[in-house]
């Protein structure tokens, strides 16, 4: 049996895009995902900035009624690692860790980006307690508070210019006495006032109590350690595009990717490849928010029902 639909990853992306696909009319929708659906999202202990949810809500109560919401309209979950996905004429291949596969007329593919780590002592064991990769997810939790930073690119400083709208102070700390960014956006670095560098510094210990994050020690070129009273530490040393599933046997992607790996979409979502779409944080310029996500997942998947439409009566 050849699917209608298969769907890569079950984030707010990929949940979305099964609602949207089985709601839409089309049949033998599968959704991939080798875990529990939910996302990166489930980690965040609180989600003020979804619409229409208010009150305290941690993000793995946001994400536990959408399983079920989509199930109800036909979406079938496979709890299985996809490892690559391949195209044969008109019909895509789903290639399984079990060594099966499904095979199936579209491909929306939703396996976002992880946000790497900087590898300091402490920051592993809080994150989510004061440690975040996400500023407008939680930046307004440090309201009139001292934050930290972590970074040296265009992200780290549009994020510390956030954050500096929000917090009492935000230390930007990076390695080098250069940023990489451009440079209008270093001179607004440089000429907001409640921003101070911390330049050719690098982080050697985030600690904290129950509560969370208490500080963070930092070391100096010449060794010396400082130590920064700040609730909250935010790093932003890039993402990894979570998109292995596109590699192919010959080690090149099934679609166009951008030099950061990210997969190259237009206004629909489409990907250089009919039938390919790509939704969430892995796909190009994407704002990193469960809304715009969910907004992905829902536009990908309204253009599916077409192309698959087609496809079959044609």
């Amino acid at each position: 049996m050849v699917l209608d639909c298969a769907i890569i990853g079950g984030g707010p992306a990929g949940l979305t895009a099964g609602l949207y696909a089985t709601r839409g009319g089309l049949e033998n929708v599968v959704m991939f995902e080798k875990g529990m659906p939910g996302g990166q999202i489930t980690q965040s202990s609180e989600i003020e900035n979804y619409p229409g949810v208010t009150g305290e809500i941690s993000g793995m109560d946001l994400m536990m009624p959408w399983p079920e919401q989509c199930q109800k309209f036909g979406l079938k979950h496979e709890m299985v690692q996809v490892t690559r996905v391949s195209k044969d004429g008109d019909i895509f291949k789903i290639h399984k860790e079990d060594g099966t596969y499904a095979e199936a007329h579209s491909v929306i593919v939703c396996t976002g980006s992880s946000p790497r780590r900087a590898g300091f002592a402490g920051e592993d064991e809080l994150f989510g307690r004061g440690v975040s990769t996400c500023a407008t997810c939680d930046g307004f939790f440090y309201k009139g508070k001292e934050v930290a930073v972590i970074g040296g690119g265009d992200t780290a400083l549009e994020e510390a210019l956030y954050l500096a709208k929000i917090c009492s102070k935000v230390y930007l700390i990076h390695r080098r006495d250069t940023f990489r960014s451009a440079p209008n956006t270093i001179k607004r670095v440089e000429k907001t006032e409640n921003i101070e560098l911390v330049l050719n510094t690098t982080p050697e210990e985030v600690y904290g109590d129950s509560m969370g994050v208490v500080g963070i020690r930092v070391k100096n070129a010449n060794g010396e350690i400082r130590d920064i009273k700040a609730p909250g530490v935010f790093v932003f040393v890039g993402n990894d595009v979570n998109n292995q599933t596109l590699i192919q046997e010959d080690g090149t992607f099934l679609c166009d990717v951008n030099k950061q790996g990210e997969i190259i979409v237009d206004i629909s979502m489409k990907t250089s490849i009919d039938g390919l779409f790509a939704a969430g944080d892995m796909r190009i310029a994407a704002p990193k928010q469960v809304v715009s996500a969910a907004g992905d997942g829902a536009v990908a998947a309204l253009q599916a029902i077409p192309y698959v439409d087609e496809l079959l009566n044609h």
